[in-house]
């Protein structure tokens, strides 16, 4: 029962470790303004649909994956 505080706080510091990647990143490679990437504005209504982003978040994972599998 003494382990489970530690993997909450254990994940915690994790999401804040990659929310502050994020932020980084985000200034320096824009993603979801990708060219690719569907946005239609009419009127009343904007439907945003980051098709190209998804892919090379998707592409990046799996090379990550990849590679952390590898020397596993």
């Amino acid at each position: 029962m003494n382990t489970f505080p530690k993997v909450l706080i254990a994940i915690g510091v994790l999401c804040i470790v990659i929310g502050g990647l994020w932020l980084l990143i985000g200034r320096f490679i824009p993603l979801g303004k990708l060219p690719g990437d569907i946005l239609i504005k009419r009127e009343n209504t904007t439907f945003y649909f980051p098709i190209v982003t998804s892919i090379v978040i998707s592409i990046l994972l799996s090379l990550l994956f990849f590679i952390i599998g590898r020397f596993r």
